[in-house]
């Protein structure tokens, strides 16, 4: 996105300090993140996935970046809406089990109204999640969206609502920098702060794409999967962050110095328990859809058997 290299993306990068934080703290801090990460997996709904298009993604980039917003809101925003749309979908399908009358199926008249309703307030609910991320309001007005002061609290009601209140949720920026955190903290010799800029575009981008790269990154991995295998390992691939935030880490590292990929992966692997082949598989779906360079699963090299004392994390969800 042109808004990546904008002020707001400027001033966050030049604020963001690695290596302030004691050891114990993040070693507690990535176990708290690796089991929110097992439990999302865990849960990973039927429709989960299916409101991260990339119209909806970059609205909201679009409209986070016009509100000067830092880019952690634009995550958020993305993953409260797609938490609240999933909801209303299966609360919608729900109740769309036809009415039998005789030999002949009629669709309730209160499933279509609600499907129009949901249709006609996604804007509104799209606004609404981006406010509460960012905990400003009120910027609306500079899009041309005549809502109303009430009509803005109830649909941020709504959402609150529907979601329990919970709308504090950790987003793959999250465990992207905890990892760079540790990174620094296990004595890798490449600089987080120099891969944190080149992590944040990437992250852009996968959001931006994140159809067509994970159907490359699952389809050779489900070719001999039964029809059920293959939908639960889609649910669990796609809502695992630590694992797209260690692919993310290895294609910043491969775009910026080839050299260092091996090392990276092999800390990573160290860190969270993922395979080497995991997380060399996600950086090369990454790495083919933004750069389409010559890349490291096609290069393959040596990775680095370094001694290393990790601070380690209860493993993710491997593939």
């Amino acid at each position: 996105m042109a808004g990546a290299a904008g002020p707001r993306a400027s001033a966050s990068l030049s604020d963001f300090k690695f290596g302030a934080v004691d050891t114990q703290t993040i070693e507690d801090a990535l176990l708290h993140l690796a089991q929110e990460n097992e439990r999302a997996v865990r849960e990973a709904r039927g429709q989960a996935g299916s409101f991260r298009e990339t119209r909806i993604v970059e609205f909201i980039f679009l409209l986070s970046e016009q509100w000067c917003l830092e880019k952690s809101v634009s995550y958020q925003a993305v993953e409260i809406l797609e938490r609240f749309m999933v909801k209303q979908a299966e609360s919608i399908c729900s109740q769309a089990a036809p009415v039998v009358r005789g030999s002949e199926k009629a669709e309730p008249w209160s499933w279509r109204a609600q499907k129009e309703q949901l249709c006609n307030t996604f804007v509104l609910r799209l606004v609404s999640c981006v406010q509460l991320a960012s905990k400003l309001s009120f910027h609306y007005k500079a899009l041309g969206y005549l809502y109303t002061k009430e009509e803005l609290l109830e649909s941020e009601l709504a959402i609150l609502k529907s979601l329990n209140f919970q709308i504090n949720l950790p987003t793959p920026l999250a465990y992207v920098e905890m990892l760079l955190e540790v990174l620094g903290y296990n004595g890798c010799l490449v600089s987080a702060k120099q891969l944190h800029g080149t992590c944040l575009t990437l992250l852009d981008l996968v959001y931006l794409l994140h159809e067509p790269i994970y159907e490359s990154l699952l389809r050779a991995s489900i070719e001999n999967s039964t029809p059920m295998e293959q939908r639960g390992k889609c649910l669990s691939v796609k809502e695992d962050f630590m694992l797209l935030a260690v692919g993310i880490i290895a294609a910043s590292a491969f775009i910026q110095n080839q050299e260092w990929w091996g090392q990276v992966v092999e800390y990573l692997h160290s860190i969270t328990g993922i395979a080497t082949e995991s997380i060399a598989e996600f950086s090369y779906a990454i790495l083919t859809h933004s750069v389409g360079a010559s890349t490291p699963v096609r290069q393959q090299p040596g990775l680095h058997h370094l001694a290393v004392r990790p601070l380690r994390a209860a493993a993710t969800c491997n593939m």
